[in-house]
């Protein structure tokens, strides 16, 4: 069976994404590695069109309201720049932990293959999507409320631009 995919006719659409560590290994809760997930998206805001319009880091996946003129390559590139960036993070401050992304054909394996996209056609769809990303830490019992988690659209005070929906 194949993975879900976005499909090129509506790769300018909202998507609701999902993009998880390998195996849900827990890595990206430290040592700085949200930072390099926000300039990622930041990088893909400003030079490849990128919206986000909800968003919430967790410690082993990351889920995104987003769009963009081709939300494929987007995602695509996102994958390929954050695994080196927080691989080379890893290795100079937790040595060995490396080891839990070995490399296949010269290249590390740090994201699962799919995104779950869901293609977001309805308003009520987008709230409830919106919503279930918001209260991912609070279910989580990180924090009580959604605007309490910094790396959350929810966050007034959070580092990403958040288009208007």
């Amino acid at each position: 069976m194949s993975s879900p995919r976005i499909s090129k006719d509506f790769c300018h659409w909202h998507h609701f994404i999902t993009c998880t560590v390998q195996h849900w290994f827990y890595v990206l809760d430290r040592h700085s590695r949200w930072n390099i997930l926000a300039e990622s998206l930041q990088y893909c805001q400003k030079h490849k069109g990128l919206e986000i319009f909800a968003y919430v880091f967790m410690i082993n996946h990351i889920h995104l309201i987003a769009r963009a003129p081709d939300l494929i390559r987007v995602l695509c590139d996102f994958k390929k720049f954050t695994p080196r960036e927080i691989l080379k993070n890893i290795t100079s401050t937790e040595p060995g932990v490396d080891d839990l992304f070995p490399k296949r054909n010269g290249k590390y394996k740090f994201w699962e293959e799919t995104n779950f996209p869901k293609l977001i056609e309805a308003e009520d769809f987008l709230e409830q999507k919106a919503d279930y990303i918001h209260h991912n830490p609070v279910r989580k019992q990180y924090v009580l409320e959604p605007q309490r988690w910094y790396w959350s659209s929810a966050n007034p005070h959070q580092p990403i631009r958040i288009a208007g929906i």
